[in-house]
């Protein structure tokens, strides 16, 4: 039987094995998808040991997705632009390819499920490494009037300002300098959720009916959620629509067929 997994710090959350398996009852692929707690010191042995006993493909989460940017032998253009990668497959030659869906993922929720048109819109990232890596090119292809992008060291975002300059133009900013401004949709892309902490936001931030989208999910609403719903938002959604669609992109990179989401997500839900 074919084995995938994803691997992740900490990982005793991730919906992952069970979106997997349902996409392989689907699709009708024999099949095994296991989550796997994997710390950063130890992510590159522990990817060798996956494949060498026989793994095929894995997921990357948090905080690991640059750690396999680094690892893998090949790349593809979206991997190779973003800097991070979500998603790795073994080729016929036994060398690693290395993906990244998640932006993909992200507009295909945001745009298909939750019906929002993202041009001429004012857009807020929150945090600058690897999760935000992997959707600024797709947020910057939706065409926003402003793409605010904030993080505790303004250099982080400064260096995504450059990177993603031949693509759409970046604002980067410290949390103390958004004052005053607002957007339509503010992103969280930082792993504060994972503590059920928030970044460094403040109030009146979100524009009048406007969109919180948390990268993050977890059974109960997270603390960003929590604070999008205070904050009057229109909708206030954690990450379990990019989680879906990002893995169904996956699926079909590893197995050469493309799943349906829908029934998936609204079982989630």
């Amino acid at each position: 039987m074919d084995r995938y997994a994803v691997f992740g710090y900490p990982i005793g959350h991730s919906k992952s094995p069970i979106i997997h398996q349902q996409f392989a009852a689907q699709t009708k692929q024999t099949l095994s998808y296991e989550a796997i707690e994997v710390k950063p010191g130890v992510f590159s042995a522990t990817m060798d040991d996956f494949f060498q006993s026989g793994g095929k493909g894995v997921n990357c989460t948090v905080p690991l997705k640059e750690l396999a940017y680094e690892k893998v032998d090949q790349l593809t253009e979206r991997a190779q632009f973003s800097g991070a990668v979500n998603t790795v497959k073994l080729m016929d030659d036994g060398t690693l390819l290395g993906d990244n869906t998640d932006g993909l993922g992200l507009l295909t929720d945001l745009c298909a499920n939750l019906g929002l048109s993202l041009a001429g819109k004012r857009v807020l990232v929150l945090g600058a490494g690897g999760a935000a890596r992997g959707i600024l090119g797709p947020l910057l292809d939706a065409k926003p009037s402003v793409l605010y992008l904030a993080n505790r060291t303004v250099s982080k975002a400064e260096a995504m300002k450059a990177l993603f300059a031949s693509v759409g133009r970046i604002t980067p900013t410290s949390y103390e300098k958004l004052v005053g401004e607002q957007f339509d949709l503010i992103i969280n892309a930082t792993s504060a959720s994972l503590n059920d902490s928030l970044p460094a936001i403040r109030e009146g931030l979100l524009s009048p009916n406007g969109v919180c989208y948390d990268l993050a999910y977890s059974e109960q609403p997270t603390a960003f959620v929590r604070w999008g719903l205070r904050e009057g938002a229109r909708l206030s959604v954690d990450g379990r629509g990019m989680l879906v669609e990002q893995a169904a992109h996956a699926f079909k990179l590893w197995r050469g067929v493309m799943p349906d989401t829908a029934q998936v997500l609204e079982g989630l839900k």
